[in-house]
């Protein structure tokens, strides 16, 4: 009797292991570096759950990863090169990868930025866009802005503690938590999933994370 065919992978194996590879490398080096608090931040978040989904195949870690991803990249690409002919950046938050007191070559991995969404929008291509995508990173984002509020204020991870544009605390601390999830969920999430889910065709295979997307 043959064998059952195995199903063919969405993604090629030189990539999914290549996603293990980075995490193995990124996720020591930032440790050692920011420590265990730096993971806290979404767009580094999204980099494990992107990982975590080009291994899986998960077209609804992808999608989730995409509507975190985009526009919060290219605002941090933004933002980056804005320092280059600025004093200043426009808003706070990337100081670090301007600071020589780090080694220029862990600086320089925080150049994922720049390659997330080229990825995350040809995976998606390649997966269809899972619909769920902003339910679940609007679920995803809420406990890490609740976490960054135990950390370090001066280290103010996820804006928690100051919001980068009025440079204060936004009310009571609940008050400021949840503004600051709302304005993710609702003014850098919801275009971002509204523009994919009209650009990419619908996910209908069967996630092996979470189960087929309707």
């Amino acid at each position: 009797m043959p064998l059952p065919s195995t199903p063919k992978r969405k993604f090629p194996n030189w990539l999914r292991w290549a996603a293990l590879l980075w995490l193995a490398i990124w996720i020591p080096v930032y440790w050692r570096t920011w420590g265990a608090s730096n993971f806290l931040h979404l767009c580094d978040i999204a980099v494990i759950l992107t990982c975590v989904g080009l291994w899986f195949n998960s077209a609804l870690l992808i999608s989730s990863q995409a509507v975190a991803s985009l526009l919060t990249d290219a605002a941090w690409a933004i933002v980056a090169g804005s320092k280059l002919f600025l004093t200043r950046p426009l808003v706070p938050g990337i100081e670090s990868f301007f600071d020589p007191h780090y080694a220029l070559w862990t600086r320089l991995l925080s150049l994922y930025h720049l390659v997330m969404p080229p990825l995350l929008l040809w995976a998606v291509h390649r997966l269809g866009y899972d619909r769920r995508g902003w339910v679940l990173q609007s679920a995803i984002a809420l406990p890490a802005f609740v976490a960054a509020r135990f950390t370090s204020p001066a280290d103010n991870i996820n804006f928690a503690f100051i919001d980068p544009f009025f440079h204060r605390q936004l009310g009571p601390v609940p008050v400021h938590v949840i503004l600051s999830w709302l304005f993710m969920v609702f003014v850098a999430y919801l275009p971002v999933h509204l523009l994919l889910k009209r650009a990419f065709r619908p996910s209908t295979k069967s996630d092996p994370v979470a189960g087929p997307s309707r």
